[in-house]
Order: C-alpha cells, then sequence, then structure tokens
C-alpha cells in the first residue's frame, strides 16, 4: 500500500518535469540564426588569426618635439587642477 501511495505522488510530479523539460528544450534553439531581413548574414567558417607578428608600419609624421610635449602636459595639468577644484566645490 506504501509503495503504490508514493507511486500515485511521484508519477504526475515526474510527468510534469518531463513536460517542463521538453517545453523548456524547445525554446533553446540556435537563436543566432534568426537575423532580421536586412541584416547582414555572418560568415559560417571561421575567421583567420589575427597577425599578431607583424609590425605596423612606419610612421609619416615626426615625433612631437620636447618643448611642445612639455606644453601639452602642463596644458592637460592645468586643467586636471582646474577640473578637480571644481569637483570639490560642486560637493
Amino acid at each position: 500500500m506504501l509503495a503504490f501511495w508514493d507511486l500515485q505522488k511521484s508519477l504526475p510530479m515526474s510527468g510534469a518535469l518531463l513536460i517542463a523539460a521538453l517545453a523548456l528544450g524547445g525554446c533553446s534553439s540556435q537563436l543566432a540564426d534568426y537575423t532580421p531581413s536586412d541584416a547582414q548574414a555572418h560568415p559560417r567558417e571561421p575567421g583567420a588569426y589575427l597577425p599578431v607578428h607583424d609590425l605596423p608600419p612606419e610612421r609619416d609624421q615626426a615625433i612631437i618635439p620636447p618643448d611642445q610635449r612639455a606644453k601639452i602636459e602642463a596644458e592637460l595639468a592645468a586643467a586636471r587642477d582646474r577640473q578637480s577644484v571644481a569637483a570639490k566645490d560642486a560637493k
């Protein structure tokens, strides 16, 4: 009698669990394959590796002269100081 009672309780639960698993399994399809009609298609083959050993081309422009670099750094430091003072005043 006890085994029959356990079977009566566990059978509906296992059936509900099976139905839920099948329903959720149907929702887990590949959503990446569904694209809008105006979207570009993604290539299916894997891309090539990035050229990590290739060096960048030589620069066409000259490096900033030291005096001009010092001027730019001073301007940036002054702007940083002005903003820190303004931030302290805003609090």
